[in-house]
């Protein structure tokens, strides 16, 4: 008798393919399973690509935490090798810069709650640090968001001369610093406020205003100026 693992999406009929019902019923229509599926194309090893989508469900939960999962952890699960591990980081990246860009190409930000809702997708559930600058006009319309480490915050990871580069080259009058604490704790620590401090003095320097730090956390953040620590 033929393994049930070995089944391939052309043994299932054609109406319950994943590609067919999208193409027929749209994307809303699939399960989790199914758009694993077709983001991951083909199983290996003579198992269905279904299995192998669900193997990824049953481990880390749902679509989110797949999304979120490291390289490392993703090709630790039987049938996902560096290339599918690549195909589903850059899926889940796609759907952040959606979410993104679903909230304005340059929205206005003038408060710590707008930059952490600009922010909060693009950080949620980051097992490191990172760091971003959000650079803003004269009227706190951003201009970008940049990425600037990515490891535990100290000043080699975050020099002024490489903070500010981008906000320069964009002609920012003013930045947000935004970085996460995947503690799940918003309390800055002494290093946090140190490096505040020195970017602020950079920003007089060179005529750019530091509105703000914000630290934040999957569903929580801190304004460094709301603490008057700025």
């Amino acid at each position: 008798m033929r393994d049930r693992n070995s089944f391939t999406v052309h043994d299932l009929p054609l109406d319950e393919r994943p590609r067919e019902r999208l193409l027929k019923l749209g994307g809303e229509a699939l399960s989790a399973q199914e758009i694993l599926a077709l983001i991951l194309g083909r199983g290996g090893n003579g198992e269905s690509v279904m299995v192998t989508a669900q193997r990824l469900l049953s481990h880390f939960g749902n679509l989110r935490k797949i999304a979120a999962a490291p390289i490392q952890e993703l090709v630790g699960i039987k049938g996902i090798g560096l290339a599918k591990a690549a195909q589903l980081k850059a899926a889940g990246e796609m759907g952040k810069r959606l979410e993104d860009e679903g909230q304005g190409i340059n929205p206005v930000i003038k408060s710590p709650e707008a930059a952490f809702n600009y922010v909060k997708g693009r950080l949620k559930g980051k097992k490191k640090e990172h760091f971003l600058v959000l650079c803003l006009d004269t009227r706190k319309r951003l201009i970008a968001c940049n990425t600037i480490s990515v490891g535990s915050l100290d000043t080699s990871l975050a020099h002024p001369r490489e903070v500010f580069r981008d906000a320069i080259s964009a002609s920012s009058a003013s930045v947000i610093f935004v970085h996460n604490h995947p503690s799940g704790s918003t309390e800055p620590s002494r290093e946090d406020i140190e490096l505040t401090h020195r970017l602020v003095k950079a920003g007089e320097v060179i005529g750019i205003e530091v509105v703000d730090h914000v630290i934040v956390c999957d569903s929580s953040y801190l304004s460094l100026k709301s603490r008057q620590l700025l």
